[in-house]
This record gives C-alpha cells, sequence and structure tokens, in this order.
C-alpha cells in the first residue's frame, strides 16, 4: 500500500493557504516531496474566485473591506466562494498525474477525490453522494464544492484537487461580500438558496462537529478512497520558503488578485 503524507490542520490568512498548495505541487512536481494530503482554515474569513474571473465582476470589494474578508485567486478554475473561519473545513490532495490510482477522465478523477469526502461525511452520520461535475449532495443539497488543476512547474505533471466542506452555513452573510444585487438579497432569494444548499450543522439537527473530528474524519476517508497508508508529517523548510516567496509574490499582490 503507498504511503502518502498527511498535514495536521492549519489555519492560515488566504494568500498564505494558495501559496502552500503551489509550493506544495512545484515541490511534488520536482521530485522533492511525496504526494500529500491538507486540511486548513481561512483567518480572517475570505472569497477565493477562480482563476479566469473577475474579481471587479465577483466579489463585493466594499464589502470585503468593511467585514475584515480577504480575497484571493486560485489557480484553479471554478466560481467564487465564501470561506468562512467557523463555516467549513478546506482539503488539498497533491498527486503525481503519473500516479496509476488517478484516472486521467477529469470526472472519474474527481469522483475517485470526492469519494474521500463522501466516507468522512458518512463517518460523522450524513448520507451524501456525488454529482458531477464536482459537487457533493446531501440529499439533494450541496455540501461540498471541489475545484481542480494539472501542473507542470518541474519534473512531472502534479494533480491538485482542493475543496469546502459546509459546517455550518450563513447566506445572508454570504451574498453580503459576493456581488450580487443588494435589492436581490431578500429572504425569498435566500429560501432558495438554502433549499440547494446545505451544511453538516444542518444534516445533524443544530449540531456542531468540532474541526478536529472533521479533519481526522477526511483524513480517514480519503485513505480510505485512494487505499492508501497516511503517514503524518510536516512541511519542509524549502517547502516553507517557496510558500513565503509565492505569498509575497503572487496570492499577496494585487497584480494577481485583480489581474482580471
Amino acid at each position: 500500500m503507498d504511503t502518502w503524507r498527511v498535514l495536521e490542520l492549519e489555519t492560515n490568512d488566504c494568500a498564505t493557504n494558495m501559496a502552500i498548495d503551489e509550493a506544495i505541487l512545484t515541490h511534488i512536481s520536482e521530485g522533492k516531496s511525496p504526494n500529500t494530503i491538507r486540511t486548513y482554515r481561512w483567518n480572517p474569513s475570505a472569497v477565493s474566485i477562480g482563476y479566469f474571473q473577475s474579481v471587479y465582476e465577483e466579489v463585493d470589494i466594499e464589502a470585503c473591506q468593511s467585514k475584515g474578508v480577504d480575497v484571493v485567486r486560485r489557480i484553479t478554475g471554478g466560481g467564487a466562494v465564501y470561506h468562512d473561519y467557523e463555516g467549513e473545513i478546506t482539503y488539498s490532495v497533491l498527486v503525481r498525474d503519473s500516479d496509476p490510482k488517478i484516472p486521467k477522465d477529469i470526472i472519474e478523477s474527481y469522483q475517485l477525490i470526492c469519494q474521500g469526502i463522501i466516507y468522512a461525511l458518512n463517518d460523522i452520520g450524513i448520507d451524501a453522494t456525488f454529482k458531477p461535475i464536482n459537487d457533493i449532495i446531501a440529499g439533494t443539497k450541496k455540501i461540498s464544492g471541489n475545484a481542480q488543476t494539472r501542473r507542470k512547474p518541474g519534473k512531472e505533471i502534479i494533480m491538485l484537487q482542493h475543496g469546502t466542506i459546509l459546517r455550518d452555513l450563513d447566506v445572508k452573510k454570504m451574498f453580503s461580500v459576493l456581488r450580487v444585487s443588494k435589492e436581490k438579497i431578500s429572504d425569498k432569494l435566500i429560501k432558495q438558496v438554502e433549499q440547494r444548499v446545505t451544511s453538516i450543522r444542518r444534516e445533524l439537527g443544530d449540531k456542531l462537529v468540532d474541526f478536529d473530528i472533521l479533519k481526522d474524519a477526511l483524513e480517514r476517508g480519503f485513505s480510505e478512497a485512494l487505499s492508501i497508508q497516511l503517514e503524518r508529517g510536516t512541511l519542509t523548510e524549502s517547502e516553507r520558503e517557496l510558500a513565503a516567496k509565492f505569498k509575497e509574490e503572487k496570492y499577496g499582490v494585487k497584480d494577481w488578485v485583480f489581474k482580471r
């Protein structure tokens, strides 16, 4: 059975979180680091936008500034996501594209990795299923969204998939920082969204599950889904140095965040 590195749950600002993902991706591509799984949180809360999105079209910058919410651009595609400090846990899976476990088909690879999240949700008492292309639903409601990219900064192509699992959900707060007209933020619209999106808290009858419990469930879930053994590890000094460089020169820079 293959052994992958798993990192402890961390809480960082948004630029640091994205910089760490790219630093690990780069090191794996250069043959310096093993396949890796990590979980993390966002402090302060943040909005991440997909690589191809326009900040101005997707994010209410003034509202973010007034509420102390950060903004960052991902290297993965997809839509704008509000990451609440108390409301979600995020994961990243970074693996060599050449690994025989990883399907070349995009939807199949999403399904494989999302199965780890499904096992984790099952573990805490929630029935969940995969909904192509990249969502996980509990019943008929979305509880997890995911994004993926494959890049070759070094010798090998590396697949990065990261995503969020909603621990709690405040739709009004989410809308307040995204580019939704104030006229549309009505009780009716909020109810419509709540009919399509759910959270662990809602599925478990208003029970808030501790982040460490969620982290442990995700690690067990990924281990089972990918048929791997996880070995506790830490970022290398070189990875931390590269992450700091990516934060300073890319993710923490307005030219990157506001490039579109």
